[in-house]
């Protein structure tokens, strides 16, 4: 089996750190196993190279052989075709795994992304805009909090679906957005306690920090 490698940058600022993309994707190969090694770009000064795997200048993207894939759900859908452990390999499974990855997507990640942003900036004040986003992302978190009460996983077994899912929602946890939600902060935390994600997220934050003892030995 070809090692893929996944391409992420060399160094980001701290707190985006454990929630960088590329950790959907080391979940995902740690998860069924897939051979892959880490490769870095620059975090800053981003130049043709990059914008030829990522055309917005941002990461992960994967190398499978001749095959160079960005966006983190395309990844996903590319990793579940090749291991049963991702995505099921029958009609029914695998399109229940498809349609809540992409929910987590558009229709999660849409509400919960733009909310996040506003918390990062401390821009939560009393104003038409963060109202909207308040109403936004918690009839998103409602209509999750139905469906998680009577699931452990969204597709049946962990899927795909999971990752993507589980991710949203920790960068909701994050700003403690799912205090109101258990079934949700619960599916979270069944998520985060599988030994892949663990075992991710160390790795990211080591790769991070081995960049902050490079740029100090550069300065």
């Amino acid at each position: 089996m070809t090692e893929m490698i996944l391409t992420t940058f060399d160094w980001v600022p701290v707190p985006p750190r454990g929630f960088v993309r590329d950790i959907r994707v080391r979940w995902a190969l740690e998860e069924a196993g897939l051979p892959y090694r880490v490769a870095s770009v620059p975090f800053e000064g981003r130049g043709a190279g990059h914008l030829a795997h990522q055309p917005f200048g941002q990461v992960p993207w994967l190398t499978d052989g001749d095959l160079s894939i960005f966006e983190s759900g395309a990844i996903l859908v590319h990793l579940g075709e090749q291991s049963e452990a991702l995505m099921p390999a029958d009609r029914h499974g695998r399109a229940e795994a498809l349609e809540w990855l992409f929910a987590a997507l558009n229709s999660v990640e849409i509400a919960s992304l733009p909310w996040s942003l506003f918390q990062f900036s401390g821009d939560t004040g009393d104003t038409p805009g963060w109202k909207f986003l308040e109403r936004f992302v918690n009839a998103r978190l409602g209509h999750m909090e139905s469906v998680l009460t009577a699931r452990e996983w969204l597709a049946g077994r962990f899927t795909i679906a999971d990752i993507a899912m589980a991710d949203v929602l920790r960068l909701v946890d994050r700003f403690d957005g799912l205090a109101a939600y258990p079934a949700c902060r619960g599916y979270m935390g069944r998520a985060t306690a599988r030994p892949a994600f663990v075992k991710a997220h160390a790795d990211q934050m080591a790769h991070f920090a081995a960049g902050d003892r490079q740029r100090a030995a550069s300065a």
